[in-house]
């Protein structure tokens, strides 16, 4: 898996992904859940500028994530 050969190189990366415990399965280490596997950084039954708030959020945590030193694999932001 891509994110967990650019750790081991030093590089920080956040895995954004539906399905939380094959990421935590995999070792990445920084984990965003994303909302659902068709649309994993949207949701479409919401209105357009919800969705984009939505968005907005999944990106901040991952931003969150990226500049957080962890110690161990982390799951950041849990959505609804």
């Amino acid at each position: 898996m891509l994110a967990k050969e650019f750790e081991r190189a030093g590089l920080p990366t956040a895995h954004i992904c539906s399905i939380v415990p094959v990421a935590e399965m995999l070792g990445s280490n920084r984990i965003i859940e994303a909302y659902k596997v068709v649309s994993p950084v949207g949701n479409p039954d919401l209105r357009p500028k919800a969705e984009k708030k939505f968005r907005r959020s999944i990106v901040e945590k991952s931003l969150e994530a990226l500049g957080t030193d962890l110690k161990e694999q982390t799951v950041f932001g849990r959505n609804p």
